[in-house]
């Protein structure tokens, strides 16, 4: 039993470690905290918030600058939420937070009609009430939770769905430009996180809202990725470093890159010689 118990503390601490640095080296490459900062940190009750909360307070400790964390909730008025659970959790943790409450969950479930996608709906409006409370309690950041499967899932669903050759950015000023999002946990995978969030026994709490629509988008492009996963491992990692190795020439987007202007200087005081075959 001992020996288990040494192996599992091991296999805990290597993934601890792994998270950790994966988190601050994600901070680093896109400065995505300073000194003096006020981070809130969004947190829905899900396994990768946690993780992501439980990472930065560590990473506060060593930093070689002073910053301040402020967890936030967003409780959607959900049936059976259990308002009691992150409240008890975050006291636990000695670290100042808001429980933000709005029925968002009546609106979604009024415009949107039954068996349809609320994803998209309920997203824009988590993000506008989050938004929004961060400017009032004066936070300059706003970390979420998406790791790596998150930001390859939704290159996929941008280019399957939308036409479009976009994903989820680490680091985003806002269109109102008046909040900075980021991301800590992008260079994290999902399985690392899920794993830790049964070391650490979060006390999970799940979302009744969209959590059990199996036909979403994203269910399916997950599911294709997993595939392609087993079929040939680390195929996500590789994908995820090509969107941060993009060739705009390569492309075809005019907007980005200037097509037009391309041309070869010729010098036209050359003049073609008599006709002759040339061997080359």
């Amino acid at each position: 039993m001992r020996e288990l118990e040494r192996k599992e503390k091991t296999e805990f601490n290597k993934l601890q470690k792994r998270l950790r640095r994966n988190a601050g080296n994600a901070i680093v490459d896109y400065n995505m905290i300073e000194d003096g900062d006020r981070v809130m940190v969004c947190l829905s009750g899900g396994k990768d918030s946690y993780a992501m909360l439980d990472m930065l307070m560590s990473l506060r400790q060593s930093a070689p600058i002073d910053f301040e964390l402020v967890a936030v909730n967003l409780d959607q008025k959900q049936p059976g939420f259990p308002e009691d659970v992150l409240p008890a959790y975050l006291e636990g943790k000695g670290i100042p937070f808001y429980i933000l409450e709005k029925d968002t969950y009546s609106v979604v479930k009024e415009v949107i009609p039954e068996g349809k996608t609320t994803c998209g709906l309920c997203s824009r409006l988590r993000r506008g009430s989050l938004y929004g409370f961060a400017q009032d309690i004066g936070a300059n950041k706003i970390a979420l939770g998406h790791h790596r499967d998150d930001i390859v899932e939704t290159l996929f669903l941008n280019m399957f769905f939308g036409g479009k050759l976009k994903a989820m950015p680490p680091k985003l000023l806002s269109d109102d430009k008046h909040n900075v999002v980021i991301r800590p946990m992008a260079y994290c995978k999902e399985k690392d996180l899920a794993l830790y969030a049964q070391y650490k026994e979060f006390p999970i709490i799940p979302c009744n809202l969209c959590g059990s629509q199996d036909n979403l988008q994203r269910v399916q492009i997950k599911k294709m990725l997993a595939e392609w996963e087993r079929q040939f491992p680390g195929r996500t990692e590789t994908i995820f470093s090509a969107i941060r190795n993009v060739s705009p020439s390569q492309l075809a987007d005019v907007d980005l890159f200037d097509f037009s202007s391309l041309r070869v200087d010729v010098d036209t005081d050359l003049h073609l010689p008599a006709i002759r075959v040339v061997n080359l």
